[in-house]
C-alpha cells in the first residue's frame, strides 16, 4: 500500500477521534465530563476492532472494542441505518455501571463500514447511593441500573421504553440524557468525518486502509518490543483492603514475560474477587497492562487493535482482576489504577532505566450527593490525582493526573457554583514526596465544607498503609489521609474508603499519597533541595531527615559544610548496619 496514502489516512481517522472527544467536551452537561473529562471516543471497523481512539483516557484502551463486540454478538445482523446501540453491564461488555457506551453504525453501500463509539462516566445511574460509585456495595444489584446491549434508537426512532426506564432509575435524568445527547453528537461528528474519506478512497479502499492502520501499529509495536531485552519478572503490590474486610490486605500479582516481538502480562496469583466493589473487569485489567507496556516502548504508535495483538493479557476468572457476577465493581477504578503500579513494578525489574517509581495510586474518587430543602437532588463527582513517582532521570511530577487517567482538575469555581460545597484549600503538602536522588511528586490535598443540610459522602481511596514504593533505593511516598472536622475542634481520622453522612458545617479533607522516590536520597543535588525549600515542597526539618541537608533561615539557605558532615555521618551509619 502507498505509504503516503496510509499515513494521511491514519492522521485523518485520528483527527476524527479527537474531534469526537472535543465534541463531548463542548456539549456535555455534567462536571465529570466537561470539567474532569472522564470519557473516551473512538472509531472501529465493521467487526468492532479499534481503528483510532481520541486523545482521552488510557483507562479505556481496549474497553471500547470489548463492549462493541459484545453488542455485535447480541444483535448479529440485526443492525440498520439509524440504529444506536447502548450498554453499561460489566458482565456483558461494560466496566462499571456509570460508564455508558453508545455505538453508532456508519453505513456505506448498504452495509456497515465502521462504528462510531463513545464511553462516558455518567453522574448517576441509580442504585443505593448518589453517584452509583460506592466502594462498599457487595453485589452489583445494589449499584444501579444495568443496561445489557440494547438499541437506544431503532431505525432513527428512540426506544421509548428504554428511555422511560432510564428516566425513572436515575437521580438526575436531565443531566444523564444531556450527556447521552453529547455522546450522540460525537457519533454524528464521526459519521460526517468519514464521508470525505469514503468519497476519496471508496468503500473497499477505506476497509483496506483501516486494516492497514491496525497492521501498522502491530508492526511498530512488535518492532519496539524486539528492541527490548527478553526476560521475565514478577511484582506484588497490595491494596489496603476492600472496605468490607477492614485491614485485610489484597494482593495484586503481575508477571511480565517479554520474548521477541511480544509481551505477556499474567495476573495469576492475584486475590480472588472480593466482597467490596473494587473488583475489575477483564477489559480494565487489560487496559492497565497495555498502558504499562506502551510506556516503555520507544515509539508512541497509534492506539488501535494492532497494539493489542502483540500484548497478551491473562487474568483468571473469579479473581479481583477478572471478576464474575454478581461481584460489585462500581469502584473498580481503584484496582485498575493500582494495577498500573503493579505492572510498572514488574517492568522496573526488566527495564530499570525506563520505569518510574509508584505514583499516588489514584485517582481518588469523591462523591457528595443528597437533596436540598426543596427536595431537588444534587450530586458532585470528582476524581483527584496529582503525584507521579520519581523517574530514573528526573523528579516526579506534582499536580499532574496519573498516566492511566489523563483527567483534568475540577476547578474550585465550578465546584462551588454547581454544588452546595465550599472549597477551603487546594494545594501541595510538604515532605510527602518520596525521598531520593530524584524526589517523588508531592501530594495534593483538598478540603470541602458542606453547605447543604445533609448529604452522603463517598470516598474511594487507598495507600494509607501500603505506601507508594520507591525504586533504586528511593523512599516511599507519604501515605494518604482522610480527615473529618465536625463543628467541634477535634479532627477525626477516617478510613481510606468510606460512605458516611455529611452534614452542614462539617469539613472533610483528603490528602493524596505522595509519589515514590528514585535513587539514594543522600545523592540528591543541593541545588534541587534548595529549590524544593524555596517552593515549600520540603521543610527544613524534612531536608535534614530525608536528604541530610542542613538549612537555616527564612528564606532557607543551605549550610554546605554542615551538610557534608551530616551526610558523611548518615553514610557511615548506613554502612555499619
Amino acid at each position: 500500500m502507498d505509504p503516503i496514502t496510509a499515513e494521511l489516512f491514519r492522521n485523518a481517522v485520528a483527527a476524527i477521534g479527537d474531534e469526537m472527544v472535543l465534541t463531548i467536551y463542548r456539549t456535555a452537561y455534567s462536571g465529570v465530563l466537561k470539567n474532569i473529562m472522564d470519557y473516551s471516543a473512538a472509531l472501529c471497523d465493521a467487526q468492532g476492532r479499534l481503528v483510532a481512539q481520541g486523545l482521552s483516557l488510557p483507562g479505556h484502551l481496549c474497553s471500547i472494542p470489548v463492549a462493541l463486540q459484545a453488542a455485535l454478538r447480541a444483535f448479529g445482523d440485526d443492525i440498520h441505518e439509524g440504529d444506536i446501540l447502548v450498554l453499561n453491564d460489566p458482565y456483558e461488555g461494560g466496566m462499571h455501571l456509570p460508564d455508558i457506551f453508545v455505538f453508532r453504525p456508519i453505513f456505506a453501500d448498504g452495509a456497515v463500514l465502521a462504528w462510531a463509539a463513545t464511553i462516558c462516566h455518567h453522574t448517576d445511574v441509580g442504585g443505593r447511593v448518589p453517584g452509583s460509585n460506592a466502594s462498599d456495595s457487595t453485589e452489583i444489584f445494589a449499584e444501579g441500573l444495568r443496561i445489557p446491549p440494547l438499541k437506544l434508537y431503532e431505525r432513527g426512532q428512540p426506544n421509548a421504553t428504554l428511555h422511560r426506564i432510564i428516566e425513572k432509575n436515575v437521580r438526575l435524568p436531565g443531566r444523564v440524557f444531556g450527556d447521552l445527547r453529547s455522546q450522540l453528537a460525537a457519533c454524528a461528528i464521526a459519521a460526517r468525518g468519514m464521508e470525505p474519506l469514503i468519497a476519496r478512497h471508496g468503500v473497499a479502499g477505506v476497509r483496506a486502509l483501516m486494516a492497514e492502520t491496525q497492521d501498522y501499529s502491530e508492526r511498530l509495536t512488535r518492532h519496539c518490543l524486539a528492541e527490548l531485552p527478553d526476560g521475565e519478572a514478577t511484582f506484588t503490590d497490595w491494596i489496603d483492603d476492600d472496605q468490607i474486610d477492614i485491614g485485610v490486605p489484597i494482593p495484586l500479582v503481575c508477571t511480565v514475560t517479554k520474548r521477541g516481538g511480544s509481551m505477556r502480562f499474567d495476573w495469576t496469583g492475584s486475590a480472588p474477587q472480593v466482597k467490596g466493589a473494587i473488583n475489575n473487569t477483564w477489559s480494565y485489567t487489560a487496559a492497565a497492562s497495555f498502558t504499562a507496556a506502551k510506556s516503555v516502548l520507544s515509539v508512541n504508535m497509534p492506539n488501535n487493535d494492532g497494539v493489542f495483538r502483540a500484548i497478551e493479557v491473562i487474568a483468571p476468572p473469579g479473581t479481583i482482576m477478572n471478576a464474575l457476577p454478581p461481584a460489585a465493581c462500581a469502584a473498580r477504578g481503584l484496582t485498575g489504577f493500582r494495577a498500573t503500579d503493579c505492572a510498572f513494578g514488574a517492568l522496573a525489574k526488566l527495564y530499570p532505566d525506563r520505569v518510574f517509581a509508584a505514583g499516588d495510586g489514584g485517582n481518588t474518587g469523591i462523591t457528595v450527593g443528597g437533596y436540598d430543602r426543596a427536595r431537588r437532588p444534587f450530586i458532585y463527582v470528582d476524581f483527584l490525582s496529582g503525584a507521579w513517582g520519581a523517574r530514573p532521570w528526573a523528579d516526579g511530577l506534582e499536580g499532574n493526573t496519573t498516566m492511566f487517567a489523563n483527567m483534568a482538575s475540577f476547578s474550585v469555581e465550578m465546584i462551588e457554583a454547581e454544588n452546595p460545597l465550599e472549597i477551603l484549600d487546594y494545594g501541595f503538602v510538604p515532605d510527602t514526596g518520596g525521598a531520593g536522588r530524584f524526589r517523588g511528586g508531592a501530594a495534593m490535598q483538598r478540603t470541602w465544607r458542606m453547605v447543604a443540610d445533609e448529604g452522603i459522602l463517598q470516598v474511594r481511596a487507598d495507600r494509607q498503609t501500603h505506601r507508594p514504593y520507591g525504586l533504586a533505593g528511593g523512599g516511599p511516598g507519604a501515605a494518604g489521609r482522610n480527615l473529618l472536622a465536625p463543628s467541634t475542634p477535634a479532627e477525626q481520622v477516617l478510613h481510606a474508603k468510606l460512605t458516611i453522612n455529611f452534614r452542614a458545617g462539617e469539613v472533610f479533607r483528603h490528602q493524596l499519597p505522595g509519589g515514590g522516590g528514585f535513587g539514594d536520597p543522600l545523592e540528591r543535588a543541593l541545588e534541587a533541595v534548595a529549590k524544593d525549600l524555596r517552593d515549600g515542597l520540603v521543610s527544613i526539618e524534612g531536608a535534614a531527615a530525608d536528604y541530610g541537608v542542613v538549612a537555616r533561615g527564612d528564606p532557607p539557605t543551605i549550610d554546605v559544610a554542615a551538610t557534608d558532615a551530616l551526610r558523611a555521618r548518615l553514610r557511615a551509619a548506613e554502612a555499619g548496619r
